[in-house]
């Protein structure tokens, strides 16, 4: 397995490299499996249209970590382990790395409790590659507008807060937090970016 994460704010562009990703592969004749985060097992996906609806009771930080992680530990149980030691190329929209980007630098939760959690959630099934589309705030909030004229409960969050969730994003790709990453820009042309991409993998042996 191949397990490849793309990480990065809504309205990046990481979502459409992830797809031109798939489509790729499987004209080459590789198995691939899409997933994503907070989703992944039916039991997420529930949980997931709680986690992003607009509530009356708002969620307070730590509740909201918790969601997110028995979301990912039930991903990881019923999804990724299943192709750990298989061909299969996994895909997935967003992993721990949202974590820390968005509940620790975002909401202002200690990162050692987030990393805690992550470790205990992931149970060492941990990206072999994390690609971060990188892209400016405002840059993403426009596009989310045009593209759906409207915002989740996560998307709503002022400026500042997202500017915090990139900035972790950054850092943890410098630290090559949970394994090997790579940063492109999210500014490019969608089909240029695939194109930085597929060379991208290449160079690091994961395509021919």
């Amino acid at each position: 397995m191949a397990l490849i994460v793309f990480e990065g704010l809504d309205g990046s562009g990481k979502t459409t490299q992830l797809k031109k990703l798939a489509e790729y592969l499987r004209n080459q004749g590789e198995q691939v499996i899409e997933t994503g985060e907070p989703g992944g097992s039916r039991l997420g996906d529930e949980l997931r249209q709680i986690l992003l609806r607009k509530h009356d009771e708002a969620f307070s930080p730590r509740a909201e970590l918790l969601i997110y992680e028995a979301i990912r530990s039930q991903h990881v149980d019923q999804k990724l382990k299943k192709y750990k030691n298989t061909a299969t190329w996994v895909l997935c929209d967003r992993f721990a790395a949202s974590s820390l980007a968005f509940q620790s630098a975002g909401r202002s939760i200690d990162p050692k409790d987030v990393e805690w959690l992550n470790q205990f959630a992931v149970q060492k099934c941990w990206p072999d590659l994390t690609v971060l589309v990188d892209t400016p705030v405002a840059e993403c909030r426009k596009r989310r507008l045009q593209g759906r004229g409207t915002e989740d409960r996560i998307e709503s969050e002022k400026d500042d807060f997202h500017e915090r969730v990139r900035t972790s994003f950054l850092d943890q790709a410098q630290k090559n937090n949970y394994g090997p990453w790579l940063v492109l820009s999210g500014l490019q042309a969608p089909d240029q970016l695939f194109a930085e991409l597929q060379s991208e993998l290449r160079k690091r042996k994961f395509l021919k």
